[in-house]
């Protein structure tokens, strides 16, 4: 099958497109490789594809250049990755993450139209739910609240999905993800970070007194999710959560990383941050049911995996 695969030179991208290899895939990446963290993690995800993906360097704000190389890629499946991410710095520049999250989202659904492709999935996010209070989170709530631009574009792009699928027939998926982390996490994510300064001996900024939580997902039960999507067609729009299904504090989460180091973290308390949600949490039953989606790796598993491959590639 011939997949496109946007923002696939990033951290969930790159351990899909390998997945997609394995299962002997034609898989092509759009990426346009930018500077929110250190472009050459990217450049080294996409160096160990080799000859077996064509990478486009790509910015899907460039409506004409979007179109015209999806449209000459003849996909089959669109699985639409690409996002800026990051709810602190949507903050700082909204219309970035507009132009790129909406509008980018925009311009691959205006190509899956053309090419009338088998699916479309788009990576949408538990930030959509916002600071609810009811838990765990189901896909049937009512989204009447964003507390972030970050989030706002989500909820937008999930909302584009379903016209174009209304309208022109496309069959898409929408992948609500919650806190994925795993081996090649971004730098500036909270396990990586946490990580990196800990064993270094440097103080960790924690927000708050560490009682927020997270539905915290490695990243092969998100693969594993996303590969599911693709053959999904009960219905021709749906919508998923993708999670761990449990929930850690922000302070589990610390001792569960100095464990796995053994080392102890110099923390240095500052203010929650605007933007934040108290909580996210799950219900994954909806993607148990629909897609066979199965949480294989609890969160101290995975943080221990997620260190001895720090540990390995600290360098």
């Amino acid at each position: 099958m011939k997949i496109l695969v946007t923002g696939g030179a990033g951290f969930i991208g790159s351990h899909l497109v390998e997945k997609l290899l394995d299962e002997g895939h034609e898989v092509t990446v759009f990426d346009d490789f930018n500077d929110f963290y250190d472009s050459a993690i990217k450049e080294q995800n996409v160096a160990s594809f080799g000859d077996r993906v064509q990478v486009v360097r790509l910015d899907i704000r460039d409506r004409e250049k979007t179109i015209q190389n999806t449209l000459q890629g003849k996909f089959e499946v669109i699985i639409h990755l690409a996002a800026r991410a990051g709810v602190r710095p949507s903050i700082a520049d909204p219309e970035l993450y507009l132009a790129t999250n909406v509008s980018g989202t925009f311009h691959l659904l205006e190509a899956a139209k053309q090419l009338q492709v088998q699916q479309f999935i788009f990576a949408s996010s538990s930030s959509v739910y916002g600071n609810r209070t009811e838990v765990p989170f189901s896909e049937s709530l009512a989204l009447y609240q964003t507390i972030s631009p970050y989030a706002a574009t989500k909820v937008a792009g999930e909302h584009l999905c379903s016209n174009y699928s209304h309208l022109y027939q496309i069959p898409t998926v929408c992948l609500r993800f919650f806190t994925v982390y795993g081996p090649r996490q971004r730098p500036d994510l909270a396990i990586h970070s946490f990580t990196n300064k800990i064993y270094r001996g440097n103080p960790i900024q924690q927000y708050g007194d560490g009682s927020t939580a997270r539905d915290y997902t490695y990243i092969d039960d998100i693969v594993q999710g996303i590969v599911a999507s693709m053959s999904y067609r009960e219905t021709p729009f749906e919508i998923f959560n993708l999670g761990g299904s449990q929930t850690t504090q922000l302070s589990e989460l610390i001792k569960l990383i100095e464990e796995a180091l053994g080392k102890k973290a110099i923390i240095n308390q500052i203010e929650e941050q605007p933007g934040d949600v108290r909580v996210t949490y799950a219900d994954v039953s909806k993607a148990e049911k629909l897609l066979g989606y199965n949480v294989t790796t609890p969160i101290r598993y995975g943080v221990q995996k997620f260190v001895e491959w720090y540990l390995a590639n600290r360098s």
